[in-house]
């Protein structure tokens, strides 16, 4: 039996879609993936992440006005993000006497994360220490604005927070990786 081709409305429907995909989304694929991968800290969830993300956005297209792709984007990005988080969290144990005497579970993931390990690349090691002892709040504004370049807009947008929220974080995170190396240096001199 020869497959029914779609209504012509249904293929004009499924051109603009291609059409407003091609040019509003995927232009911030890249940038997608860096965020992602700030906020899931696996190179395979953040795949999976923007990958989730990109159907999300192909689906909601016809919706889009057109403004400020990145920040829709991001929008889709973190509430998905939450959204496969709220799915991953365990069960809450009642009694905590009954777990006593099991073991960890094996093979559990212990790798470096994709953060940790594009950080150990591309920063000096004191660096890269100050960024990956800060709280996760703050190492998060820092990466998205100063190592991803998002906008604070952008960035709020990715965290859900208000845009003076990322602004006083970056701020508290930049003085702490300064605090931070100045020890460094400090104590590196006093090596020598």
């Amino acid at each position: 039996m020869p497959e029914a081709s779609p209504p012509p409305n249904a293929q004009a429907t499924r051109e603009a879609q291609l059409t407003a995909f091609r040019e509003y989304v995927q232009p911030e694929i890249e940038v997608l993936l860096r965020v992602a991968t700030s906020l899931a800290g696996r190179a395979g969830g953040a795949e999976d992440l923007v990958q989730e993300t990109l159907i999300r956005a192909f689906r909601g297209i016809d919706s889009f006005d057109g403004r400020y792709p990145r920040a829709w984007l991001l929008t889709i990005l973190r509430r998905t993000h939450i959204n496969m988080h709220r799915r991953q969290r365990p069960d809450v144990v009642g009694d905590f006497e009954s777990l006593q005497g099991f073991r960890p579970a094996f093979g559990a993931d212990t790798r470096a994360s994709a953060e940790d390990h594009v950080l150990d690349q591309t920063l000096h090691p004191a660096l890269a220490q100050a960024v990956e002892a800060l709280d996760p709040r703050f190492r998060q504004a820092l990466l998205l604005v100063d190592v991803d370049q998002l906008s604070y807009a952008e960035a709020a947008a990715a965290l859900d927070v208000p845009i003076g929220t990322v602004m006083s974080r970056l701020s508290r995170a930049r003085d702490k990786v300064r605090r931070h190396l100045g020890h460094e240096v400090l104590s590196t001199r006093r090596l020598q």
